[in-house]
């Protein structure tokens, strides 16, 4: 196992691909003495049309391991469709480690919406969940709320993210099912519930068929989790962190220079 320092323990940031970037470049920000690792299960990528057992029990595995092996401060879920899923099951599995989920913003985007037209831009997984229901259920109930699954915005990401080149055309047909116009009103907040399509924010906007507003939660997820991790006396950044773990243990190219910009080695 890498050598800690005994009270300066890292902090964990897990998603199916790179779109969880978005959060640790805000808990980077917010947790400066900290060190980081940053867990992307590209060999299980998609999550999105995974079957809900197969795809619990994966998670549930890789989490065994990963907090044997490094053993860090508090665990950061930076995926919509992972936490909805396996983050109860997690907290009952690893009682003594602190896990900060991803849900959709259903709730502020209730209290910010001036029409009460909001959609949530999802993956198909997110969109299925119960518990997605259920924060509509509690916080927008007196709102009109389309729940949009896409089936392949986490892959255009991706593939923007990494400076592969996109269409237009499939960009705007995956965010059309978001624009909808009722009694006059039209939709004026788009949740943006999966973390890989913040990367995309300014084509959404640029493709939109009119303004609205796109709701990242990536800076709220990274003020949960500095809320609950300890602030250290001890200042300086911790060497020996600060590297990306690829459960394919092939990530391209074009992903380790990513990975590179963003501080990270890749193991």
């Amino acid at each position: 196992m890498m050598e800690q320092t005994a009270d300066l323990k890292p902090v964990l940031v897990f998603d199916s691909g790179i779109g969880g970037l978005t959060v640790l470049r805000e808990a980077r920000v917010l947790m400066p003495e900290r060190g980081f690792i940053y867990v992307a299960d590209d060999a299980g990528f998609p999550y999105g049309g995974w079957e809900e057992g197969a795809l619990n029990e994966r998670i549930l595995s890789l989490f065994a391991k990963l907090l044997s092996q490094y053993e860090p401060e508090i665990c950061i879920i930076a995926c919509n469709t992972a936490f909805t899923l396996a983050g109860a099951d997690l907290r009952t599995a690893f009682p003594q480690m602190t896990f900060v989920g991803t849900v959709p913003a259903i709730k502020p985007a209730a209290e910010r919406t001036r029409s009460g037209l909001v959609s949530v831009l999802a993956t198909p997984g997110t969109v299925r969940r119960a518990y997605t229901r259920d924060l509509i259920q509690s916080f927008a109930s007196q709102c009109h709320v389309r729940l949009v699954g896409s089936e392949n915005l986490a892959r255009l990401s991706e593939a923007y993210i990494r400076g592969e080149p996109v269409s237009d055309d499939d960009v705007r047909a995956e965010i059309a099912p978001c624009f909808i116009e009722k009694d006059g009103a039209k939709t004026d907040i788009v949740v943006l519930a999966c973390t890989h399509y913040p990367f995309m924010a300014n084509v959404f906007r640029r493709l939109a068929p009119w303004p609205v507003d796109w709701l990242d939660p990536a800076e709220a997820i990274a003020r949960q989790a500095r809320r609950l991790v300890p602030v250290s006396p001890h200042h300086e950044h911790p060497s020996g962190f600060d590297f990306a773990y690829f459960t394919s243990g092939n990530p391209g190219f074009a992903t380790q220079r990513l990975m590179q910009g963003f501080g990270l080695s890749v193991l």
